[in-house]
């Protein structure tokens, strides 16, 4: 037996989810380090992201954190809330997903969800939640939001 299988999940079960629940995560400070670590990670090297004097001549006067670092930290977030520990079993879909305003380093971001929709599946013990999230920074501007769909354990059968 693992100590997966020994412990009791603390993650929310798909009959915990209620159409209409908003569920907010902590907060998370994003870093430079946060921007030139995804740089490398991914590849992604453009100047908007890693070149200081470039940046300067943008909109945003300084470089900015890619968009999928933004939805990662926040997927981040909301594990550590909980809602996904022990329950979650795949990401089915992102939709809807809209870049509002750019996140900067230094920016804290946190993320409220908002449960859209669920249903059960044909397979005993899943059930599916759409969420629409909402990912704002300290200043409570909404800088990206979309809607994901989620399949997660039922607490019997699954």
């Amino acid at each position: 037996m693992t100590a997966q299988e020994t412990r009791e999940p603390r993650g929310m079960f798909f009959e915990d989810f209620e159409v209409g629940m908003t569920l907010t995560t902590p907060a998370r400070t994003v870093t430079s380090t946060d921007i030139v670590n995804f740089a490398c990670l991914t590849g992604d090297f453009n100047e908007v992201h890693c070149n200081y004097e470039y940046a300067k001549t943008t909109p945003f006067g300084e470089v900015i954190a890619h968009g999928p670092l933004v939805y990662g930290i926040a997927g981040g977030l909301q594990y550590a809330s909980g809602i996904n520990d022990g329950t979650l079993l795949a990401l089915l879909g992102i939709d809807k997903w809209r870049l509002k305003t750019a996140v900067k380093h230094g920016d804290t971001i946190h993320m409220t969800q908002t449960v859209l929709s669920k249903r059960g599946t044909s397979t005993p013990g899943r059930g599916v939640v759409t969420l629409k999230r909402e990912i704002k920074n300290q200043r409570g501007e909404l800088v990206q939001e979309m809607e994901t769909t989620l399949l997660y354990r039922c607490r019997n059968g699954g």
